[in-house]
């Protein structure tokens, strides 16, 4: 770790220990930012990236987001549990949204319910989309067909997952190998995050069949370890995956996955610079991020913010981030998941109706963004 992150993360946690800042999972405390990585950050620069279009509202906490190959977006909503296909029009202007189906095996508690949706990469093939589903009793991630405008039944393929009121994880992507991510989160009990073969605080790769992947490093399905409540993950072009962190009482993390790596949760929050953890590549205080959604495009990682209600641009030059910046602070409240889209744009969620925030008369909605 480089002299100057460690000294912005040993500056940050002088300030946010005198703060005594709170957060848990999906939320931070709102107000203005009191870590000093903040201190340099414009947040309103005029040259950034434009909110150019709605392409739906009146929306229930959209929760997650994928595209199929035909440009249409497949869109979660956690407390319904519906599932949602969004057509964007060409001419621009809200889309059609029509309701597939549901997952009947979500129970919407909290943070939980129906959350992460990815596309398979062999759609055109076998029209399969997975989903990642909190239950009575667990989580899981589940798959079905799309035939049409209709879902078809879900079929579970990982089970086990432990589920809680708060910290359930649950962003999928498939990565450029082919093999399923799954994160997920400590369900508010600490230890799961240090249970090196369990499923809490972990990041999974599995097969489409719900196997351990090839050459995962402990034979089991964990990638990673010792993560609190990770709800981002995106691959950039040379297949390195980065993951976006809730924190607790002082940083949020972005983090550079390496397979096996222990990110220290709960014995370290942010950069602790001890050989036996991985240290993350950027850390915002609480009240600035609560990250959710993450997206790469272009050399450029997109990180939404929840308790932060922004949206982080954050330079990438190989496995290096540069000084990230922030846009559209509390323009439209909270905003959870930031997907690129088949032409380049940005589709951004906000998370209004999700217990935290304050809803305008048009949320929750899709926001389309010219980068």
């Amino acid at each position: 770790m480089s002299a100057r992150r460690t000294a912005l993360h040993i500056g940050s946690a002088l300030v946010a220990a005198t703060a005594l800042l709170t957060s848990c999972g999906d939320d931070a405390p709102d107000g203005e930012p009191v870590s000093p990585t903040a201190v340099d950050r414009p947040t309103s620069p005029a040259d950034g990236p434009e909110v150019v279009d709605t392409v739906a509202s009146g929306l229930s906490v959209p929760w997650g987001l994928d595209f199929l190959p035909d440009g249409r977006a497949v869109v979660t909503e956690r407390d319904t549990a519906r599932v949602l296909v969004v057509t964007p029009p060409a001419g621009g202007g809200e889309g059609d949204v029509v309701e597939v189906g549901r997952v009947p095996e979500t129970v919407a508690q909290g943070e939980a319910g129906l959350l992460g949706v990815a596309v398979s990469p062999d759609f055109a093939s076998d029209a399969t989309l997975y989903f990642y589903v909190c239950t009575e009793d667990e989580n899981q991630v589940v798959r079905a067909e799309l035939d049409g405008d209709v879902l078809g039944p879900t079929e579970t393929i990982l089970d086990g997952i432990p589920n809680g009121a708060v910290h359930d994880g649950g962003r999928l992507a498939f990565g450029p190998d082919g093999y399923l991510y799954v994160a997920t989160g400590e369900t508010g009990d600490d230890a799961l995050a240090r249970e090196r073969t369990g499923y809490a605080g972990k990041i999974l790769r599995i097969t489409t069949e719900g196997e351990p992947a090839p050459d995962n490093p402990f034979g089991d399905e964990v990638w990673s370890w010792g993560h609190r409540n990770v709800q981002g993950l995106a691959f950039d072009d040379d297949g390195r995956l980065w993951a976006s962190e809730f924190g607790s009482n002082a940083f949020d993390e972005l983090n550079l996955i390496e397979a096996g790596d222990d990110y220290g949760w709960p014995e370290v929050e942010g950069g602790g610079g001890e050989p036996e953890f991985h240290d993350p590549e950027l850390t915002w205080s609480t009240s600035e991020a609560s990250p959710s959604g993450l997206a790469y495009a272009d050399d450029t990682l997109w990180m939404a913010g929840l308790g932060g209600q922004r949206l982080w641009r954050i330079p990438v030059d190989g496995a290096t981030v540069g000084d990230p910046t922030a846009y559209f602070e509390g323009d439209y409240g909270r905003v959870r998941t930031v997907e690129v889209a088949p032409d380049g744009r940005l589709w951004l969620t906000t998370s209004n109706h999700d217990g935290r925030g304050n809803p305008a008369a048009e949320d929750d909605r899709i926001l389309v963004i010219e980068p």
